[in-house]
This record gives structure tokens, C-alpha cells and sequence, in this order.
């Protein structure tokens, strides 16, 4: 159940900020403070949000695979969607990748480039 917010009218606005600023026990922050604490008090704890793009999927890969680009380090998952990309962007089609895997000829040349 989504919780309605109950906004103070102005006048009530007026009132219950200078109530707070005459409590010395709990000053306002200042614009320095605020601005730094403001993404945690507007987002809140937990993993930060994504692009909103992408979409999270169960694949299985076979463990030498998986193991190669979990070599990399952190951001080993960002690093194969850049190359699912980057192949894509290449190939135009699916089935331009489909006649190039055929040919062994997938990222071959990408791969002598870098030995």
C-alpha cells in the first residue's frame, strides 16, 4: 500500500520551520551538508540504480568461458555486454553472426589483433 503524503500548508510551513530553527539541539543542515548527504536521503540505502536499459537474464556459459572473463576482475559482466555489443554493432544481423560463426570466422580477427 503506497503511503499518501500530507503536504503543510504554507502557513503551517512557516511555523514548523521556525520551530526547528529555534530548537539549537537540531539545526538545519547547512547547503554544504545537505549536498552532501542529499543522494543517500533521496535514493536511499542498497545498490544504486542501473540505466534502466538492461535486462537481467539466466544464461549458462560453459566454465572455461566464464572463468576467461571472470579474470578480468570487477565489471567482468559489464565487459561481455560491451563485446555482445560491439559484435552486434559489427554484424548489423543475426544471421551475419550466424554465417560468421560458421565460418570460424567470429572474432578472429579481433583475436590475432590482440596476440
Amino acid at each position: 500500500m503506497k503511503k499518501k503524503i500530507i503536504k503543510p500548508s504554507a502557513k503551517e510551513d512557516i511555523a514548523i520551520t521556525k520551530a526547528a530553527l529555534s530548537d539549537p539541539d537540531s539545526l538545519p543542515l547547512t547547503d554544504k551538508e545537505w549536498d552532501e548527504i542529499k543522494h543517500r536521503a533521496i535514493r536511499g540505502r542498497g545498490r544504486p540504480l542501473g540505466s534502466g536499459t538492461k535486462e537481467q537474464i539466466t544464461l549458462r556459459i560453459d566454465k572455461d568461458t566464464l572463468d576467461f572473463y571472470k579474470s578480468k576482475g570487477e565489471g567482468w559482466q559489464t565487459f561481455i555486454n560491451q563485446i555482445l555489443g560491439e559484435v552486434k554493432r559489427e554484424s548489423k544481423t543475426i544471421s551475419t553472426i550466424e554465417k560468421r560463426l560458421n565460418k570460424s570466422a567470429l572474432m578472429s580477427n579481433k583475436l590475432k589483433a590482440v596476440a
